[in-house]
Order: structure tokens, then C-alpha cells, then sequence
């Protein structure tokens, strides 16, 4: 069997990605995802299934490893041909022999504030509103056996701005891809040199992955750093979190409250007052907040969040 273009991809991104092109005329052939019962055992933050797209002739293949080496995915690869591949959504290293089967290559999406080098590794965009970062820079590139190599076919930037949170920049991060791939498979289907520059100009700076647990809040933290970690960390990863009374506060949304104002009667991360079901909470530089949490404490003024 032939697939002229090919997605890999298992969330909720790479659905609406598969469904842009197909609507663009991009028609996407084959969908490589992997099954629910995998993310058992890799913690996939807004993952989908592809079975309920919406085009009917784009075929979804499921792998039985998000490694792509088990015996399945190798023969299904070695039984079949395929013309351009698109990393969309995938967090895994795809295998030499994987993407040596497809005649135009594989070519994947990947950001930072920086210009690759910089930036490579994971969580990109939750690093972003983490670090306060003010831009970001989404590079379509070709892929190799190392992981996010500056192969670079063709970049663009947008705004990461005080507003954003790790959902808005999803959709930032979707519309520029979108834009990038529409561009590349244009070149693709009117059989032009889909050209790359190997770009070395800026040093490397490596992006660690990231866990639930590093969802952990620190108290001592000051406010802007508590409100870009609780961002940065939201829907659809595991959210940010601190402790009452021994009990998880799990939270989704907060926002900087005042920097002036005198709550030095009250002890850093202690719960000044309530307002309409929003906690607001002393600083160590002034006040948070918070709007959208959880917690098995009926949270009051006087607790102590640590």
C-alpha cells in the first residue's frame, strides 16, 4: 500500500491538525497513533484517539509501542511505501529504519524562545510560560535519528504574552504549525526541492521533560513565579499544586493580585480571605488570586497553604 502523506501523532492537537489539512485539500492518508492502553504507561497530557476522524479515507494505524519498535510497526513499515511524513504531537524519537522509508522524509515541529539548537529537548511550551519567556519560535524541520536536530526547512514566531496560559499557546502553537506544514506540502505536491539549513548559530540549551510532581508549587516562590508555573501546567497537563492541612490544593487558574498593598500581618502562603469562592493568598511579595482549584478542605481565611 502507498501513503503519499503521513501524520504521527496522538492528541487532541494532532485530531485537529489532521482535520485542517484535510479541509485545506492537504489530504492526510494514514494517521500513526498509538493505543489508550499505552498512555497506562507514558503519561500523555491531552491524549485523543484517532479513530473518530472525520474524513473516511484516512486510514489510522495503531502501534503497539510508542517507540515504533515493536514487530508490528516494523513489518507494517517494511510491507508498505510512503511519500512525506509529519511529526505532529509525538513525544518519541522516530526510528532510523521508520523514517528511511519515506521517500521525501519526516519532518517534525519544534520551539523555543531561541533558534534551534537552543532549545531542544521537551515541554517546550510549558517551559515557555514557566521561565517567562516573551516570544516563541516554532521550526519545521527534517527529521533525523537525533533528536530535534536543526535540519531547518522553514520557521516562524508569535507572542508569548501575560495572558497566556499552556492552552492558549497550544493554539498558537497549532496555527503557525498549520500555516508552516500547509507551506511544505504545497512545495511537496508540486515536486520542489523541499530544501533544509543545518543552522548551528546559536548554542544548544537543553529543555528536561517534565512530571506531574514538578507541578509542585513553592511557597517561598514569589508571585510571578507561582502564577507562570500555574499556567504553564494547567489543562490539559496535570496542574499545579501545593498542601492544606495534609490535603492536596490542586490548582488550574490564578492571577497576580496586588503588589502594594500591606498583608504583612499574614504569613506567606496563608489564605487572607475568600472572595465569591476565589482564595486569595499572601505572597512573599505580595498577594495571589486564586480562581479555579480543588481540595477535599473546606479552604476558609487563616489556613496555611505550604
Amino acid at each position: 500500500m502507498r501513503y503519499p502523506v503521513v501524520v504521527f501523532g496522538v492528541k487532541d492537537t494532532t485530531k485537529r491538525f489532521v482535520e485542517y489539512l484535510n479541509q485545506q485539500g492537504h489530504h492526510v492518508d494514514l494517521v500513526v497513533t498509538i493505543s489508550e492502553a499505552l498512555t497506562r504507561d507514558a503519561v500523555i497530557s491531552g491524549y485523543s484517539s484517532m479513530h473518530a476522524l472525520p474524513a473516511a479515507n484516512t486510514e489510522v494505524f495503531e502501534a503497539t509501542s510508542y517507540t515504533l519498535d515493536d514487530a508490528a510497526s516494523a513489518a507494517f513499515f517494511k510491507q508498505n511505501t510512503f511519500g512525506i511524513g509529519l511529526s505532529m504531537g509525538w513525544s518519541r524519537l522516530i526510528p532510523k529504519e521508520v523514517l528511511d522509508r519515506f521517500d521525501s522524509g519526516v519532518f517534525g515541529l519544534h520551539g523555543s524562545c531561541g533558534y534551534l539548537p537552543f532549545g531542544q529537548g521537551r515541554a517546550t511550551l510549558n517551559w515557555s510560560l514557566i521561565r517567562g519567556d516573551w516570544r516563541y519560535v516554532m521550526h519545521l524541520f527534517k527529521l533525523d535519528q537525533y533528536p530535534d536536530s536543526p535540519n531547518i526547512y522553514a520557521k516562524e514566531m508569535f507572542e508569548v504574552n501575560e495572558f497566556d496560559d499552556i492552552r492558549s499557546l497550544q493554539y498558537k502553537d497549532l496555527i503557525v504549525s498549520q500555516r508552516l506544514v500547509s507551506r511544505l506540502l504545497r512545495d511537496y505536491a508540486e515536486e520542489k526541492p523541499l530544501l533544509v539549513t543545518r543552522a548551528d548559530n546559536d548554542g544548544k540549551q537543553w529543555y528536561r521533560g517534565r512530571t506531574p510532581e514538578d507541578g509542585r508549587i513553592d511557597i517561598a516562590a514569589k508571585t510571578r513565579e507561582i502564577y507562570n508555573l500555574i499556567r504553564g501546567v494547567t489543562r490539559p497537563f496535570p496542574g499545579a499544586f501545593a498542601f492544606v492541612e495534609g490535603q492536596r490544593l490542586l490548582i488550574w487558574a490564578a492571577r497576580p493580585f496586588d503588589r502594594m498593598m500591606d498583608f504583612s500581618d499574614y504569613r506567606t502562603g496563608e489564605i487572607i480571605d475568600i472572595f465569591d469562592e476565589n482564595i486569595l493568598m499572601r505572597t512573599v511579595d505580595g498577594s495571589l488570586l486564586i480562581t479555579d482549584y480543588y481540595c477535599e478542605v473546606n479552604l476558609k481565611a487563616g489556613n496555611l497553604v505550604t
